[in-house]
């Protein structure tokens, strides 16, 4: 079945407090999504953001993102009252996200709400169901505010290694602070919950995103030590990143700690199983992001400043979606199979039998023959005009992009300025035999390099693009369903509108 989506983060979605919200401006995205004939949603990471505000690095990968709590939906709860937020200073430009002011502001609201919530059943349920993630989660982050913010890795020796006596006390120590926590993570999934059915009541899946390694300041890692390539005192050997490639000269150096795949294997990949699963739970498919991890690694010395140096060491491999397959059964996986590819790499892919994806603006760089080139879609793939890693389409054809590689675009797509280089773009991925096509909402509004979401290796200024309150307009409905039902993208059952 042919089918298509949009790409846009709940970060990016309008609103009066700072950042899009799981509010009326989520569930009004959804029915723009039906009213255009969409089948799914993609968003980003749902996890808190750490370092450099990106939803790949984040102080839980179980967790979500506090920043996205809808205050007035909280107020038809009578936790807060509208003079708690509305005069807040969210920050002066609508369209960009003031990550610092939201860092100042938010949690500031959220504990009024958490001083006015009475725990009940549903509450107690939550706890118990999300036990083995969220008690580690809820005292680490009262144990990051009691050390200012700080990494855990410089923390007291006795709290960095989690003795136990010390653990012991510092939870009866902490008890509210760790108590609010976990309450607004209630208010997180409470809200996404009832988002999610909203969606699936209305045929729209979401597409939700799995960073494959999670952020060394993180609970995950100090909760789970054995689990990571770390030394004695809990620092990283080696980190992750990739080598130079097109988005970087020097390279990509993420800095995560690597697994120790090894005693995953023993330990049957455990601690990835919860984490598959929770996500699987929380979204309709998942994206894996850079799959081609799994079948070998780029391993860079800690104490790097660039990824150049490094060395590939062998994956899990095909043995891990197995075993995965084996206890959780078939789910439904995007494999983002971007980057070098080698013959392995796409053996593991053939093996999987997921759809990796095909980025059309990855076609134009040279003029010899590439899979990313239109004609060479495979119909098991996921075909995409860019993703929250490339530019906008208007960016990258009137900015960025190279002269002979904007001109190499314009002849195999035939673009022309008046239809619209973005539009060109996107009815070039809807056409083509990809089972789905995803196009990103900045395309759609025909943005340039101002709405981009992400400069790769970069850590200051991404992540922060929203949408104006008027994005949506019955004019891009009316197209955006045209093209769709052009090109055979909209389900039997949404034909009639």
């Amino acid at each position: 079945m042919r089918t298509s989506g949009v790409l846009m983060h709940i970060s990016s979605l309008p609103g009066e407090t700072g950042i899009g919200t799981l509010g009326k401006e989520a569930y009004r995205f959804v029915d723009f999504l039906k009213n255009s004939g969409q089948t799914y949603w993609q968003v980003l990471p749902l996890c808190p953001t750490s370092y450099g505000d990106s939803p790949y690095q984040s102080f839980s990968t179980f967790a979500g993102n506090p920043y996205f709590i809808d205050f007035d939906l909280l107020f038809d709860k009578g936790l807060l009252q509208k003079e708690d937020y509305v005069n807040i200073d969210w920050g002066k430009n609508s369209e960009r996200i003031d990550f610092e002011k939201l860092f100042d502001n938010r949690f500031t609201v959220l504990k009024k709400a958490f001083n006015n919530y009475i725990p009940d059943d549903k509450y107690n349920a939550f706890c118990e169901k999300n036990a083995f993630w969220l008690e580690d989660f809820a005292l680490y982050m009262a144990l990051k505010d009691q050390n200012n913010g700080k990494p855990w890795d410089t923390w007291n020796k006795d709290f960095k290694l989690r003795k136990k006596d010390t653990i012991n006390k510092v939870k009866n120590d902490l008890t509210s602070e760790i108590e609010f926590y976990k309450t607004i993570q209630f208010f997180f999934f409470e809200q996404w919950f009832e988002l999610k059915k909203y969606a699936n009541e209305n045929d729209i899946k979401i597409i939700g995103d799995i960073p494959i390694y999670v952020a060394g300041d993180s609970a995950d890692v100090w909760a789970n030590p054995k689990q990571f390539l770390l030394d004695d005192d809990c620092n990283p050997i080696e980190v992750a990143g990739c080598p130079p490639d097109a988005f970087s000269d020097e390279g990509q150096l993420w800095g995560n700690p690597l697994y120790n795949w090894d005693y995953m294997k023993k330990d049957r990949y455990s601690w990835w199983k919860k984490r598959i699963e929770h996500l699987c739970n929380m979204c309709d498919v998942i994206r894996i992001d850079h799959f081609r991890g799994f079948e070998s690694y780029y391993c860079i010395p800690a104490d790097s400043k660039t990824a150049k140096i490094g060395v590939w060491r062998k994956g899990p491999g095909i043995d891990f979606f197995r075993e995965i397959e084996k206890d959780l059964g078939k789910k439904e996986i995007i494999a983002e199979d971007l980057g070098f590819l080698t013959p392995a790499v796409k053996r593991m892919l053939k093996q999987s039998k997921y759809p990796g994806m095909k980025v059309l603006q990855f076609a134009f760089d040279t003029d010899e023959e590439n899979d990313y080139l239109l004609h060479n879609f495979t119909k098991n793939s996921i075909a995409y005009a860019g993703t929250h890693d490339n530019d906008t389409v208007i960016g990258y054809m009137t900015k960025t992009a190279p002269r002979m590689t904007r001109k190499r675009a314009k002849d195999y797509l035939r673009l022309t300025r008046k239809e619209g280089y973005n539009w060109g773009f996107m009815k070039a991925v809807w056409s083509s035999n990809s089972d789905t096509a995803i196009v990103t909402m900045q395309d759609l509004l025909g943005l340039s390099n101002e709405a981009r979401m992400n400069y790769p290796s970069t850590v200051k200024g991404n992540w922060q693009w929203r949408a104006k309150s008027d994005y949506i307009t019955d004019e891009l409905i009316e197209k955006l369903r045209y093209y769709t039902g052009l090109y055979q993208r909209i389900p039997t059952k949404k034909r009639v509108k």
